[in-house]
């Protein structure tokens, strides 16, 4: 047994690392400030760890279960660095939620060897996730910062600067799974507060390197909705005090869109794609079903034109 600035250093029989930290929030590191630990899984130890789990020869990669005894909580994460100042560790806020813990807590950690996951369920915390137009793509690369997965415990990503809180609902082939380099088949269940007359489940995502499975018709929800927006309604006034034409008048337009938590089946990682696909309503006439179909109008420019510049005679 060994003592560190009145903490015990812990080595029972076996060549499992176990050890007492008081921890902290990444915040609380010195330094400058530390995002990168906020947008994944992994905590950073002191190097009288690294010391140690080198002479104990761990199985790579390293992986710890984190206990708080007080409160009877546990989690799972990795090590992402061992800066941190002796006889402390510093954990990013949502696993410090989860687990219980405030700043100067005892928190106990000890290397574990996990299985290698297959499968996982989330449900998002909040509707406002249904607004992610890709979530797939979006928890992919969120979870390349993440080193294992536990059931139970509410997971935070950040995307376009809003964090979304996902709980984990399920994990195969048990409760704590390693997500490092593996095919994972990714289910979302209905988020909190989703309410709707008919349940529509959002479809699979993959971690990277994993296939995910879809859980809804993706010809289906995919396709694109028209909505006819109405556009301002009053008789408007031109500056040189004219009247206004009949052919500048106002129409209403109709507008492409997907259905709320739909994500874009045709996404493609790194490349972003502008909808021009709004026209007027007065350009598109009706098929033989009655729905609407384009109209084009070769010779659409009707008007004899007027030069901004005067000629000189």
């Amino acid at each position: 047994m060994f003592h560190f600035s009145g903490f015990n250093m812990m080595f029972p029989e076996g060549r499992n690392f176990h050890a007492t930290y008081k921890c902290y929030s990444v915040s609380m590191l010195p330094g400058n400030e530390r995002s990168d630990v906020e947008k994944g899984g992994k905590i950073i130890m002191p190097p009288s760890a690294l010391d140690t789990l080198t002479r104990l020869n761990v199985e790579y990669p390293m992986l710890f279960k984190l206990s708080n005894n007080k409160k009877m909580r546990s989690s799972h994460a990795g090590v992402l660095e061992f800066v941190a100042d002796e006889g402390k560790c510093y954990l990013p806020h949502w696993m410090m939620h989860n687990l219980l813990l405030e700043e100067g807590n005892i928190l106990i950690i000890e290397s574990v060897s996990l299985p290698v996951a297959t499968f996982s369920k989330f449900q998002p915390n909040s509707t406002d996730f249904l607004d992610i137009t890709n979530p797939k793509a979006v928890l992919e690369n969120a979870l390349r910062n993440f080193a294992c997965l536990t059931k139970g415990d509410v997971i935070a990503i950040k995307y376009n600067k809003k964090i979304y809180e996902l709980c984990v609902l399920e994990t195969r082939p048990g409760n704590a799974v390693s997500i490092i380099e593996c095919d994972m088949n990714v289910e979302f269940e209905a988020p909190v507060g989703y309410k709707e007359h008919h349940e529509t489940q959002i479809p699979g995502s993959g971690q990277q390197g994993t296939q995910g499975t879809g859980a809804s018709d993706a010809s289906a929800l995919g396709a694109a909705l028209e909505e006819v927006v109405e556009t301002f309604k009053g008789p408007g006034v031109r500056l040189d005090g004219k009247k206004k034409k009949e052919s500048q008048l106002e129409t209403p337009v109709v507008k492409k869109f997907l259905p709320r938590g739909v994500p874009d089946y045709h996404y493609k990682f790194g490349q972003i794609r502008f909808d021009r696909s709004i026209r007027p309503v007065s350009d598109r006439g009706t098929d033989e079903s009655g729905g609407l179909e384009d109209v084009k109008d070769v010779n659409s420019f009707h008007g004899t034109g007027f030069s901004m510049k005067k000629t000189r005679k």
